[in-house]
Order: structure tokens, then C-alpha cells, then sequence
């Protein structure tokens, strides 16, 4: 393995250093007169393009890119973007108050729960009617479809609650510990409002059975006399009365003490298990011995049992015909020669018997189904009837009426309310001695038994009821009887008690079971609003959750209507259900390690056939009810997403995150990435301080501008000493990171690396950053602002390092200048200029990189230019029509301005600028040693040469920073020049002992500085100035006429790159000196180290006098492509 330099002074020029790989090859940014340095001098002599001839072969110029646009064709080259949501963990659940509860056996604490609430008022008021609506084969379809999918949900629940131990909660614990907090907060709501709502259900089949087959007397609003709507509105009203007083009882004995629920649950129970023994035994009676349920027709037509006493139009009585009460009914008056209704006088009366009995055949008859409309008559089958054609004549009071209009899915979302309390053993789970026993044993029993009643049920009642009686929900053509107690022994009272007490009992269930879940969804912290109804009273009962369940409870009972609230029901249930297969499915299919539950007969494909049957079944039932609450389900999961508790429970979706994470990486790893796909996907490198804070915060500003929130963003630094001391530094570097990035909204990850020196810390961020195909593209290193001064050296060989890595990994770099200067993301430009300077060719970053910029809401508001430059031989008329065709196939808006540079003598202040960079750059070398070897440096002092002397007085560099701010540009380096020269002439050393040597020696420097300053014209045309002089010293003006021989030893590759840097900078000054910031084709770094300073200076004048500047270097891979 190739170890990187630990520091740059070692090997730089020597016969190991790296770069070119050939330690005799010259470099263009070091002294040279190689062969190859003259033949590109004459190849690019008067292009302005000296700066960049390193990269010709690759990056091609701006004039030859626009010439071949005829031929332009995109690289397979492109990224990959993916997002991760990060997860922070939090500390343990708070400590819940331990309660005491009784240790429940399967029996007790499953099984009869669960048949209590799986029988219910359905069963008893739905039941038959759905049968003679639906007919007996559609019917079993509906029972079997529903009691499917609660064995099949049965199953993975099982699988679920018996790997590990389930608290208190049950579903909600099982969904939320296998799917997360956000889904199992959303389902956990939903399920709490299906059984709240389910209460209500309860509720108002508890008042139907009380007002319509016990005591219709007690109706507060009379419902005699009243006919059609008002009817059917006195009846609700009374509901809502009654439902009302029902709920606010139930809800009290709730809040005295579950205990007595319990008590009076076996109670309930009983009755349950009597009225379906009742109705067994009816059955077996009506083969025997049918009983005589007279139901009386009008041609096919079924009559009130209120409209008549006898069921004849006419009777014999002392040998004279006397008229009926149906006759009164259906005729102006009681004598024989009255005028009658048309079809009562078409048609004759026949009574029925409404309770044939098993073995009467007349299963065929009610194999199919019989839909109605609201307000249709129910009417025989196989009965002959003369229709009245003329005009229908009023029915009310007369016939029996559909009451609803009837169709398939209505009775599936009516009729699976009956199949729901299969969770009434976990809810409970908390309070059982050993549920992961008890729990499937005792759910997966109850479905069994009830599913086979429900399917027994069905074929019975088709086989046993007349089918008009069947569709008479009310028993209004059977005297006001419940339909299915019709056909129980020994008494219709048997099921008409027995149903009002499961009711009852099911809905005190409901109000027990719901209020606990809610406290347990809010003791989970994970819905801030919820918390306070996780307190209860001292023994831990939920008295603010069963407050806010009575309150929605009561929205149920207004709404008043069982066949209204049924559906609502079903659709929480449902989705309830659909992700418990899910939490199952996804489990088994993840293969996670803790996966080992001790149920073994589960299979994910059950798991997801019952997930498929749930969804389809909402559907099904109503597709606006199932929309809605998947709507509430998706609030909920999103309130919880954005304000909830981060909860980190090791659920299956974060298995999924994994899964899905490694099986894109390693698509991505199949194929080169598209050009059309490519965006930076950004490394962003930064420093910190001794206290690990960011130095450059502005930095991740810019990257969030860039990003827009989208593609990858790794945020890394290095921690210079050993992983065993520095681990503490590297966590409190890796939470400084993260929180400016939370605070900037930058999404993306942290890496800290910890590393002997910064240099190969950097290093090795570049080169393990990302995983896989989900790698950085792009990295984004801030420019050193103090590298000539002699302490920040370090800070200049790590910069030019990065450069020559990411050159070399064929990585783009941006390089912003000035990056505190750059906005936040809080500032708006409200106008302005993007200025992008395309000197060369380097995939298209330059234009790309703007695009990005100005879809922030920063810089959105600026316009774009691009400047290109136009050389001798180039026809800049037809490269500026040749940029705007090529802007356009890219579908860039812009302005586009293309710039000619002519021909221009060398000026003398170029090579001033050439003599005084490679002056700079010897000093810096000499002090950087002098710095590290103090052996070397102590034996270098006693040279008389140049060189000691400038060792002895580093002050040369930094004299610089002191010039008064008024100086111009032009003259700093100058002066800092003639300083230096007239050291080398006026002063001797002052002896290896003289410590204070440096002091004095820069004293002096000063002064002499200030004797003898002579100005260049801030022209730098050809020839100005070489010989002119400002200082009234004839000293110094003999010094400076001797300085000829000096430039004409200079390296002429680095006096054309001087040239080429002033003048670019000299127009892009002129004409992007207001621009919001400017984007520049940033030079390749040297090869040979020893040119480092060279570099960095040429950077420095090729943007000198700009605000904000992002140099920007192309990974040599097109980025941005033409084509759709």
C-alpha cells in the first residue's frame, strides 16, 4: 500500500516525491528549460491560454468544444442520488408505574373475550336479514372473505406477540415494535377509534333492541302515526337519547372499576353462549315440529302485521261476509261495495308460514340474492301477482319496506364489524399470566368457533326462514318479532334478552379496551398532544382517555344509525388488520435476527394474502370511507414523522431502509452512472478548532445552496493524534458537524477521521468517503486565506495536495474564494449576476453548477452570463451565435458575452511579478525548513549568501500585509521586491550568534522600503515602465537598471503563466466586478512539488480583485448533455 507524505517539505523535488511519477521530468511552475516547455511555449505562445496548456490534451479550449457541436455526443458518465432520513436515538422509555393486575390464563383471559366480542350485535340484528338481502350463497362468501382475513391476521398476530414478551398495548405494541413509531402511532390511532366507534355500535344495537322489540312504549318521540322520513327521524332521535343516557352510564361504571366490567362480563357471556344454543335448538325443533310464524301476502306483496287482525280481505260470521281491518286498510270504508286500491282488488290474500322448517326445501328459494331499493316492497318469490300498471298507490302503513337500499359491498362493510374482537386477547395482554401461549391458542379457538357458527348460521337460517321474512330486518310482517328469535326455542325472548345483555356487555368491553390503548400510545411519548391522556387515577385506570372515548363515542351515537356506523368501523379495524400481516410479512421476509417467534405455522405469504385481503376489502366496503381513513392514518404518520419522539424500537421498516440501501448500491455498482443523472454529490472538507467546532460554516451554506436538499452531501474533518487518545475530540468534531448541519439543512452524513496529521486525515476522507456506487463526486474545499504567511505553509501543501488527489481519483473540485463573504441561507439577492468564465472545457461543471445555484431560493433571483474568450485565429462572431445554440440545446438561460484577448508584449510588470513569486517562493522554502531543522537551520546562518540572509529575515513575505491599504495593487509586490533587493546588496549578516538578527533585519528592511520605492504604471502594457523609476535614491535606481540579467533568468513557462493570470483578471475585473459571484476554470496543480507556491500565486492573481469567487475543475467526465 502507498503510503501518503506525512508532510510536504518531505520529498518535495527529491527522488522519491510524487506526482508525475518521473523525478527528472520538469515542471512548468519551477525554474526549467526542458524541450517540452519550449515546444508548448510555441504551441500556445499569444493564446492566454498558458495557464491551462497543462490540460489541453483532456480539456479542450471553449473555440474547438463550440466548432464540433455538430458532433457533440455525452459520456456514459452520471451519479447516484439517494436521501436517508437520519434517526437519532433517544435515551430509555420513562419508567412506567408497575400495576397490579390478575394473572389470566387462555380460557379466562383470550378465549371467551374474544367470542364475547366476535358475537355481537350483528349476529343478532343483521344476521338474517343480510341472508335474505344477500341470499345464502352470496352470503357465505361474505362470511368467508371476512372470517379469512381474521384468520389469516389471527396468524401473523400470533407470530408477532409470540416473539418476546408483550406488554400492555397488545396491537398497538405488536404494530409499533414491528413497523416503527410512525406506523404504529398511526395504526395504533386507528385501531383506538374503531373500537371506540365499535362501542357505539354496540350502543345503538343495545337501544334498537330496547326500543323496537322490548319496550316500544318507552320511545320519547312517538313513532304511531308517523310515516316515511318522519318516521325514520323519530326513530333516530330516540337513539340519540337513549344512546346518549346508555353511553354516560356504561362510561361511569367504566370509571368506578374495571373490576366490576369483569365481573359482569362472564354474565354477559352467558347470555351470548344461551341465545346461540337457543337458536341451534330452534333449528333442530323446526325439522321436527315447525313452529307457526303466519306471515300474510298480498299477491306477492308482504303486509304489515299492524294492518291486519285476520288475514283475509273478507270473513263468514253469522252467515254474513263481513270486511277485515285489511280491508279498512286498503278501501274507502268497511262495506263491501267500497272503492278499493287496484292491486288489493286484483290480487288475493295468502298467508305463509314464515318458519318452514329445515327440511321444507326452501333453501332453493333463498340460495340467491334479492337486492332492494329504499323504499321497494318486499316481495315473494314464485307468487303470482296481477301488477297495478296505473299508477302505484300509496304503500305506507300497508306493505313492509326496505328501509335502505341494498348491495353486496354494503353488506360486507355491515356485516365484518361482527368479526372484529379478535384482538380482545391482546388488548388484554398485559393482563394475562403467559401471552405468548395464550395468545394464539385462545385467538386463533375463538376465530374457529365463531367462524363456524357464522358459516352454520347462514346455511341455516336460508334453509329455515321464508325469504321475505328474512328480508324483513325490523320483524315488522312477523308482529314486531326479532327475526332470528322467530326461529329460537323455547322463547323469541330467549335471543331478545340475551342479545340486549351481549350488547351490553360488548360495549363495556369496548370502553374498557379503548381507553387503555390510548394510554398506552400516549405513555409512548411518540404523539406530543397525547401525553396527558396517559394519566390516570393511582391505580393507573385512564380517566382523561376514557373522558376523550366517551366524547368521540358520542359522535357514533349522534350519527344514530347502526348500518351508518358499521362501515366506519370496519375501515379502522381493517387497517388495523392489513398492517399486522404487514409487521408479519415483513419480518419473516427481512429474516432479522431477532425473528424467532414460537409460533411456528405462519408463512409470509399467508401474512400477505391477509394484507391483500384487508386492502380490499376497505375498498370494498366503501372506497370514500376507506380513502378517508387512510387520509387520517397518513396525518397521523406524518405529524409523528415531523413532531413526535424520535423512537429507534429496531422495527422492520428500518430493516427495509437497509435492505433497500444495500440492494441499491449494489445496482448502482452494476454499470457506469448516466450524464443525464449526474449531480455533485458533494464532500464537503472542513477544519475545526481546538474546541471541534467548524471554522467555515459557510461552507455547508453554500453546499445546501447546491444541493437544494437532494443527492449525497458528506460533511467531513480530521482530528490530528491517535484513534485510542483523540476518540473523545472526534465525537464532539462529529456532534459539532451534525448540528450545523441540522442547522444549515444540510441532509447528509458526518465523517470525522482521526489521523496523524491533517494532511492524511484529508487524504483519506478523499479517498473512503461513501460506500459502494454511493460515492462523492464533487469535493468542496474552502481556499487558504493566510498560505504566504510562514505558519499557514502547512495550510498551503494540504490545499495543493487535495488538488493533485482529486485530479488524480478524477474528482471535481470547487474551491470558493472568500467564503465568509458568500450569503446565508437566510439572504435573498433580489438582482444580480452569475458570471461564468468558460476558458477551457471540462464537462460542462461550469454551466451545471449555476443551474443549481439558482434553483435556491438565494440566488434564484439572478440572471446568468457566460463569458468565453475568443483568441487571434478564433471567430469570436461565430462562436457567440455557435454558445447561444449550445445554451439552448441545454435549455440554459443566459446571457453570453464572448471576450477577445490580442496579442500583448510581455510587460515588465509580469516579469516583476514572475521575479518576485519565484523569490517568495524560495523563502517560504527556506523558512519552512529552517522551522523544521534546526540543526540545518543554525549551520545555514553563517552563509553569506542571498539566501541566509533572507532565511535570517522572514518578515519579507509578511511585509505584504503591512503596506498602507491605499498602495496599489501593482505596487505591493513591487516594493516588497525592492526591499528584498536592497537586502541582498546594503546588508552583511550578523554573525550565527546574533539571536536578534531576524528583528533587526526586518527593521531595517522596513526602512530601507520606505528610502527607496519605486512605482510601475498600473498599465501593464509592453514595455511601460521597465526602466522608470519613482525614487529620488540614485542607489536604488541603480539597482534597478541592474535587475535585467535577473529576468532574463527567469523560467519563461512561468513568465507566460504570469501573463496569461493578469491578463484574464484584468478583464474579468472589468467586466464581473458587480457580479454576485464568479465562476472560474480553476489550473491543474503542479507536478513536482516544488511549484506549489508558483501555484498558488498564479491563483492569486487570476482573482485578485473579486468579492466571491468559485474556482471550479471538472473531474475530466461530461456532467451536463444535450440530449432529453
Amino acid at each position: 500500500m502507498q503510503n501518503n507524505l506525512p508532510d510536504c517539505e518531505e520529498g518535495e523535488g527529491g527522488p522519491n516525491s510524487q506526482g508525475d511519477g518521473n523525478p527528472k521530468e520538469s515542471s512548468p511552475f519551477i525554474n526549467s528549460t526542458a524541450a517540452s516547455d519550449a515546444e508548448k511555449s510555441q504551441q500556445y505562445d499569444g493564446k492566454n491560454m498558458a495557464l491551462f496548456e497543462e490540460e489541453m490534451d483532456t480539456s479542450p479550449m471553449v473555440s474547438s468544444l463550440l466548432s464540433s457541436l455538430a458532433n457533440y455526443s455525452n459520456l456514459p458518465t452520471g451519479s447516484k442520488e439517494h436521501e436517508e432520513a437520519e434517526n437519532n436515538e433517544e435515551g430509555p422509555r420513562p419508567s412506567k408505574k408497575p400495576i397490579k393486575a390478575p394473572q389470566l390464563g387462555t380460557l379466562m383471559g383470550v378465549y371467551l373475550p374474544c367470542i364475547q366480542n366476535i358475537f355481537g350485535v350483528i349476529l343478532f340484528l343483521r344476521m338474517t336479514w343480510m341472508v335474505g338481502i344477500g341470499g345464502v350463497f352470496g352470503s357465505f362468501i361474505i362470511v368467508f372473505m371476512c372470517c379469512s382475513t381474521t384468520m389469516l391476521t389471527a396468524i401473523s398476530m400470533s407470530a408477532i406477540a409470540t416473539n418476546g414478551v408483550v406488554p400492555a398495548g397488545g396491537s398497538y405494541y405488536m404494530i409499533s415494535r414491528s413497523l416503527g413509531p410512525e406506523f404504529g402511532g398511526a395504526v395504533g390511532i386507528c385501531f383506538y377509534l374503531g373500537t371506540t366507534f365499535a362501542g357505539a355500535m354496540y350502543i345503538l344495537g343495545c337501544i334498537e333492541i330496547l326500543l323496537i322489540y322490548i319496550v316500544p312504549q318507552a320511545a320519547i318521540f312517538r313513532i304511531e302515526g308517523l310515516e316515511g322520513a318522519e318516521a325514520e327521524e323519530a326513530l333516530l332521535n330516540n337513539m340519540r337519547v337513549y344512546g346518549t343516557i346508555v353511553l354516560s352510564f356504561m362510561a361511569l361504571v367504566v370509571f368506578v372499576g374495571v373490576k366490576y366490567v369483569n365481573k359482569l362480563a362472564l354474565v354477559f357471556l352467558a347470555c351470548v353462549i344461551l341465545s346461540i344454543v337457543a337458536v341451534y335448538a330452534g333449528v333442530i325443533k323446526t325439522a321436527i315440529d315447525p313452529p307457526v310464524f303466519p306471515v300474510c301476502i298480498l299477491g306477492n306483496r308482504t303486509l304489515l302485521s299492524k294492518g291486519y287482525d285476520v288475514c283475509a280481505k273478507v270473513i263468514e260470521r253469522d252467515n254474513s261476509t263481513v270486511t277485515t281491518k285489511l280491508w279498512r286498510t286498503f278501501c274507502d270504508s268497511e262495506f263491501l261495495n267500497a272503492t278499493c286500491d287496484e292491486y288489493f282488488v286484483n290480487n288475493n290474500v295468502t298467508e305463509i308460514q314464515g318458519i318452514p322448517g329445515v327440511t321444507s326445501g326452501i333453501l332453493a328459494e333463498n340460495l340467491f340474492g334479492y337486492y332492494l331499493d329504499k323504499g321497494m316492497i318486499l316481495e315473494k318469490r314464485g307468487l303470482a301477482s296481477v301488477p297495478d300498471v296505473d299508477a302505484p298507490s300509496p304503500t305506507n302503513n300497508r306493505y313492509v319496506l326496505a328501509d335502505i337500499t341494498s348491495f353486496f359491498t354494503l353488506l360486507v362493510g355491515i356485516y365484518f364489524p361482527s368479526v372484529t374482537g379478535i384482538m380482545a386477547g391482546s388488548n388484554r395482554s398485559g393482563d394475562l399470566r403467559d401471552a405468548q401461549k395464550s395468545i394464539p391458542i385462545g385467538t386463533i379457538a375463538a376465530i374457529t368457533t365463531t367462524s363456524t357458527v357464522y358459516m352454520s348460521c347462514v346455511v341455516l337460517f336460508g334453509a329455515c326462514i321464508e325469504g321475505v321474512v328474512l328480508r324483513d330486518k325490523f320483524g315488522e310482517g312477523v308482529n314486531g318479532n326479532l327475526v332470528i328469535g322467530t326461529l329460537a326455542w323455547p322463547s323469541p325472548w330467549v335471543i331478545v334478552i340475551g342479545s340486549f345483555f351481549s350488547t351490553c356487555g360488548a360495549g363495556l368491553q369496548s370502553l374498557t379496551g379503548a381507553p387503555r390503548l390510548l394510554q398506552a400510545i400516549s405513555r409512548d411519548g411518540i404523539i406530543p398532544f397525547l401525553r396527558v391522556f396517559g394519566h390516570g387515577k393511582a391505580n393507573g385506570e385512564p380517566t382523561w382517555a376514557l373522558l376523550l372515548t366517551a366524547s368521540i363515542c358520542e359522535i357514533g351515537i349522534i350519527i344514530a344509525s347502526l348500518d351508518a356506523v358499521a362501515p366506519i368501523l370496519s375501515m379502522f379495524f381493517l387497517m388495523c388488520y392489513m398492517f399486522v400481516n404487514l409487521a408479519c410479512a415483513l419480518q419473516t421476509l427481512l429474516r432479522t435476527p431477532n425473528w424467532r417467534p414460537r409460533f411456528k405455522f405462519y408463512h409470509w405469504a399467508l401474512s400477505f394474502l391477509g394484507m391483500s385481503l384487508c386492502l380490499s376489502l376497505m375498498f370494498i366496503c366503501s372506497w370514500y370511507y376507506a380513502i378517508v381513513a387512510m387520509g387520517i392514518a397518513t396525518c397521523i404518520y406524518k405529524y409523528i414523522e415531523f413532531c413526535g419522539a424520535e423512537k429507534e424500537w429496531g422495527d422492520g421498516i428500518r430493516g427495509i431502509s437497509l435492505s433497500a440501501a444495500r440492494f441499491a448500491l449494489m445496482r448502482l455498482e452494476e454499470g457506469p452512472p448516466h450524464t443525464k443523472n449526474w449531480r455533485p454529490q458533494i464532500l464537503v472538507l472542513v477544519s475545526v478548532d481546538a474546541g471541534q467546532n467548524v471554522e467555515q460554516p459557510r461552507m455547508l451554506s453554500l453546499t445546501n445552496q447546491l444541493k437544494a436538499g437532494k443527492g449525497l452531501t458528506i460533511v467531513g474533518t480530521s482530528v490530528v493524534g491517535t484513534f485510542l487518545n483523540n476518540y473523545a475530540d472526534a465525537q464532539r468534531a462529529d456532534q459539532s458537524l451534525r448540528k450545523l448541519m441540522e442547522t444549515e439543512k444540510v441532509k447528509g452524513f458526518s465523517q470525522v477521521v482521526i489521523s496523524s496529521n491533517l494532511r492524511d486525515g484529508t487524504s483519506h476522507l478523499i479517498q473512503v468517503g461513501g460506500l459502494g456506487g454511493l460515492k462523492h463526486n464533487t469535493v468542496l474545499v474552502s481556499w487558504p486565506q493566510n498560505w504566504k504567511q510562514a505558519e499557514d505553509h502547512q495550510r498551503l501543501k494540504n490545499f495543493v495536495e487535495v488538488v493533485r488527489e482529486t485530479t488524480i481519483a478524477s474528482l471535481a473540485l470547487l474551491v470558493p474564494k472568500n467564503v465568509a463573504s458568500y450569503p446565508s441561507n437566510g439572504e435573498r439577492f433580489t438582482e444580480g449576476h452569475i458570471d461564468v468564465w468558460w476558458i477551457v472545457h471540462d464537462g460542462g461543471m461550469l454551466m451545471l453548477l449555476p443551474f443549481l445555484l439558482r434553483q435556491h431560493k438565494v440566488w434564484r433571483k439572478c440572471k446568468m452570463r457566460i463569458f468565453t474568450v475568443a483568441q487571434m485565429d478564433d471567430n469570436s462572431i461565430q462562436m457567440k451565435k455557435d454558445l447561444h445554440i449550445f445554451l439552448y440545446h441545454l435549455r440554459i438561460n443566459a446571457e453570453v458575452e464572448v471576450v477577445e484577448m490580442h496579442e500583448s508584449d510581455i510587460s515588465a510588470y509580469t516579469y516583476e511579478k514572475t521575479l518576485v513569486m519565484e523569490e517568495r517562493s524560495q523563502i517560504l522554502k527556506q523558512m519552512h525548513l529552517t522551522k523544521n531543522e534546526k540543526e540545518r537551520e543554525i549551520q545555514s546562518i553563517t552563509d553569506s549568501s542571498r539566501g541566509s540572509i533572507r532565511r535570517k529575515h522572514p518578515t519579507g513575505p509578511r511585509l505584504r500585509q503591512s503596506v498602507d491599504e491605499g498602495t496599489s495593487v501593482a505596487e505591493k509586490p513591487e516594493e516588497e521586491e525592492e526591499v528584498q533587493l536592497i537586502h541582498s546588496k546594503n546588508f552583511a549578516p550578523a554573525g550565527p550568534t546574533s539571536l536578534a538578527a531576524p528583528a533587526g533585519a526586518a527593521a531595517a528592511a522596513a526602512s530601507a522600503g520606505s528610502e527607496a520605492q519605486r512605482t510601475w504604471t498600473e498599465e501593464k502594457g509592453a514595455g511601460q515602465g521597465r526602466g522608470q523609476a519613482a525614487s529620488a535614491n540614485p542607489e536604488s535606481a541603480k539597482d534597478l537598471f541592474n535587475m535585467k540579467p535577473e529576468w532574463e533568468n527567469l523560467n519563461q513557462s512561468n513568465v507566460r503563466r504570469m501573463h496569461t493570470a493578469l491578463r484574464l483578471n484584468e478583464v474579468i475585473v472589468k467586466k464581473s466586478t458587480d457580479a454576485k459571484l464568479v465562476l472560474l476554470n480553476m489550473p491543474g496543480p503542479p507536478k513536482n512539488r516544488m511549484g506549489d507556491e508558483n501555484y498558488m500565486e498564479f491563483l492569486e492573481v487570476l482573482t485578485d480583485g473579486l468579492n466571491r469567487v468559485l474556482l471550479v475543475r471538472g473531474g475530466g467526465r461530461e456532467v451536463i448533455t444535450i440530449y432529453s
